[in-house]
């Protein structure tokens, strides 16, 4: 039966290769959507101003929580389709793909007009410095106004990936990354639109990239041929999507939630502050992206292998995603610690000497806490791979607590190294009750099996 052909098999073959294999392009991929977000960022920063780069940073976290919470629902949507592709069911995994469009459809339209709509409140709520406000109010309408365009990359991205393709995502973001610092340069330098020009720039591209993924998926994807009634929502299909997306998109918005407190304590601390912290998590996100990467891997593995029912196999995935993960963190903490603040220099060209330090701070938190972040990508999208939503998403919570009570104490203690410690608190938290999560599973799941 014809049914894998471009796409990957992750139920047969050794773990630790196909876990490795599936993971670096997704990792590549990640990086350069990185590197266009960045592109912003140092576009921004070089040729607008110190001013406008805070702009940027302020809303960073306004931008995750919208579109990490679309990203969470469309790759929840994507497990379906994995587990029944694992398990062989064709026709049943393209009911999954065409209810998750018929969904993505409604939640885009209520989210595009809800973000617009109630984002001046938002900015004003978390104390968004004056002299930064209306460059920041600009960059984020224009980015909530092209929701479009990211959900329609990451749901189809999302589903290539569930079928075992990594690779072909892989190219349409590296398009979209050169498109997008070319039209940075272009809209920012040649047009001089300032912060407004680089939200134009990443929201086309973005929809450069997901257009690219509809047409390969048309033209070169006979699995994915999809027929009218593949359209027509079931109402237990509709169940099955929701039970696992909507968990998965929380999760991202809670730990949004806990970076908005972040930020609004660095709010606090004045512009040059916020620039520093943006430069830094820019640099960060480059080097925590592998994780990203482990972690959208452990998704369809599991997803596949559960739909297999092949608990032993999952097992032996979780243990070479670790082992991944870990040597990692260890090679890239020294660098990252030691000579990573040098690259603030790609960010900004004023104010250098008020902003390094303080960059160097941040790295120093972030990179003494990098084990804990793998086994918090990895365990977390592995458990929600396997269809518990639930689960993961209390872990979201105990995150949630300890960045949120981090950032509190920063902000009545005006503590720069406090907010820098609020994502590695949230880790260790996390990471401990992910892995109480997996052995319980790991047991249930066993005694499920042998019945």
């Amino acid at each position: 039966m014809a049914r894998r052909e471009k796409q990957t098999d992750m139920t047969v073959g050794s773990p630790f290769k196909i876990i490795l294999n599936f993971t670096i392009p997704i990792f590549i991929g990640n990086v350069f959507q990185q590197f266009y977000n960045m592109a912003d960022t140092i576009i921004v920063g070089k040729f607008v101003g110190t001013g406008a780069l805070a702009a940027v940073g302020s809303v960073g976290t306004i931008v995750f929580l919208i579109i990490g919470f679309l990203q969470g629902l469309t790759a929840g949507f994507s497990v379906l389709t994995a587990q029944r592709f694992g398990a062989g069911d064709m026709k049943n995994m393209r009911k999954s793909v065409g209810t998750a469009c018929v969904l993505s459809v409604i939640i885009t339209v209520v989210m595009t007009a809800g973000s617009m709509l109630g984002m001046k409140s938002l900015l004003q709520f978390m104390n968004t410095p004056a002299d930064i406000f209306a460059d920041a109010y600009a960059y984020i309408m224009i980015i909530c106004g092209g929701i479009t365009a990211t959900v329609l990359y990451n749901l189809l991205s999302g589903i290539l990936r569930a079928l075992g393709d990594s690779k072909t995502p892989l190219y349409f973001l590296i398009l979209s990354a050169v498109l997008n610092v070319g039209l940075d340069l272009f809209f920012i330098i040649v047009f001089d639109m300032g912060v407004a020009g680089a939200a134009y720039a990443t929201v086309i591209s973005q929809g450069v990239s997901g257009i690219g993924c509809l047409i390969y998926i048309v033209k070169k994807v006979p699995l994915l041929k999809m027929e009218a009634e593949d359209f027509r929502p079931e109402g237990y299909l509709v169940k099955m999507e929701m039970a696992v997306g909507v968990p998965m998109a929380l999760q991202y918005s809670i730990t949004a939630i806990g970076t908005m407190m972040v930020q609004s304590s660095l709010n606090l601390l004045g512009s040059l502050s916020v620039a520093a912290f943006t430069a830094a998590n820019k640099i960060e996100s480059v080097v925590t992206q592998a994780y990203v990467a482990l972690g959208t891997t452990m998704a369809t593995y599991c997803a596949q292998n559960i739909g297999a029912g092949d608990i032993k196999r999952i097992r032996r995935g979780f243990k070479s995603a670790t082992i991944m993960g870990s040597v990692y963190g260890v090679i890239l903490a020294i660098p990252m610690m030691t000579v990573g603040k040098y690259l603030v220099y790609l960010f900004v060209s004023e104010n250098v000497g008020d902003i390094i330090g303080q960059v160097d701070i941040y790295l120093k938190c972030v990179g003494l806490f990098l084990i804990p972040l793998t086994v918090v990508n990895v365990y977390r999208n592995g458990i929600q791979g396997m269809g518990y939503g639930f689960l993961p998403m209390m872990a979201g919570v105990a995150e949630l607590l300890g960045r949120g009570g981090v950032a509190i104490w920063a902000s009545w203690k005006r503590s720069y190294t406090g907010a820098c410690m609020a994502s590695p608190t949230a880790w260790m938290l996390a990471g401990g009750l992910l892995l109480i999560m997996y052995f319980w599973i790991m047991k249930k799941q066993s005694r499920y099996l042998e019945r």
